[in-house]
């Protein structure tokens, strides 16, 4: 009964992973990613390096969230037709490409720390 926890346990981390890769595409598979990472980090008899990784998982996800948040604030202007001609619009629009990027970059980053440490069988922190 314990050998089937860990292999789920395993699935779902790999599982979140997977999302973990898709949401630098789309934000919407981060959810995923954290949910399944979520449903491991609080089991109790998880083992310590799965554990690890769920920790992990959770923990970039959600600062690659709010990372995209905050580099989607500096894209409001570009609602207002009446600011599009603006300078001071145009330096937000790069100020929005260059946090997205950094967001992007640092979730990349994660990934693969993460997975390249996974199929080590290892903890990631």
């Amino acid at each position: 009964m314990g050998q089937d926890n860990i292999e789920q346990h395993r699935r779902y981390v790999a599982i979140s992973y997977v999302f973990m890769f898709l949401a630098l595409f789309t934000i919407v598979f981060a959810a995923f990613a954290y949910l399944l990472a979520r449903k491991v980090a609080i089991v109790d008899n998880a083992e310590v390096w799965i554990h690890a990784h769920a920790l992990w998982i959770m923990r970039n996800v959600l600062l690659f969230i709010l990372m995209a948040f905050f580099a989607a604030l500096w894209f409001i202007p570009l609602f207002f037709f009446a600011w599009d001609s603006a300078t001071w619009v145009t330096a937000m629009t790069v100020a929005g490409v260059v946090f997205s990027s950094i967001a992007w970059l640092f979730l990349l980053n994660a990934w693969i720390q993460g997975i390249a440490k996974y199929f080590k069988n290892k903890a990631v922190f």
